[in-house]
């Protein structure tokens, strides 16, 4: 087990640095697929000295699948992006304002998830990439985010944060993992991912997710 994540709430100046060579140790699932997308887990040191992580909270659209939701800033991959990194980059600043070109710098990647929204899969694949946030910023979201938050990945941290929802899908009940966090809810996709960082610095397994 690791130690970057047993004082999660007070990282050292060379913890990110752990952090980066345990992303670059770890086999991460690669998934084959045309249609993708990608994100960015930008994480960076509070004043305090704790570690935090930046959440979106989607807004409210019709046309988008995951309208309303926690999540990290991207989209998807347009034919002009150089890269699945370069969409996430471009994405970010797009939707927070937050240029990680200048202001952050890639620590690594997360595994490839399969897109699902409202159950369905959508035939799309999410890239997740990781950055450290070197050089402050202030946000400034676009018309697709509501609102932004740096959350204590502390918080996640803590077992006893961790809740469940209930969603109905097909005539089926399913009880899912999730985090509240001062009146907002994460799970599905985002979470996902986030339980992957979470097994990364911590070395346990999280096996509460309902067989798919």
């Amino acid at each position: 087990m690791t130690q970057v994540g047993a004082d999660i709430d007070s990282w050292a100046e060379g913890d990110f640095e752990v952090f980066r060579g345990l992303l670059e140790g770890r086999e991460h699932k690669i998934i084959e697929g045309n249609r993708r997308a990608a994100v960015a887990a930008i994480f960076r040191t509070g004043k305090a000295g704790e570690v935090e992580i930046l959440l979106i909270h989607r807004a409210e659209d019709v046309r988008d699948p995951w309208s309303g939701h926690m999540a990290f800033p991207g989209g998807r991959v347009d034919d002009d992006d150089a890269s699945p990194e370069a969409a996430a980059i471009r994405e970010t600043e797009e939707e927070v304002g937050l240029r990680l070109e200048s202001h952050a710098r890639l620590l690594g990647r997360l595994s490839d998830v399969t897109a699902v929204a409202r159950g369905r899969r959508l035939g799309l694949v999410i890239e997740p990439f990781v950055f450290e946030l070197v050089k402050a910023s202030e946000l400034r979201l676009n018309a697709e985010v509501q609102e932004a938050l740096w959350v204590p990945l502390g918080f996640f941290f803590n077992e006893a944060n961790r809740s469940s929802l209930t969603y109905d899908f097909e005539d089926r009940t399913y009880e899912l993992p999730c985090y509240r966090y001062d009146g907002r809810v994460v799970w599905g996709l985002t979470l996902r991912m986030l339980d992957e960082v979470l097994e990364i610095l911590s070395g346990r397994v999280i096996d509460d997710w309902p067989e798919r």
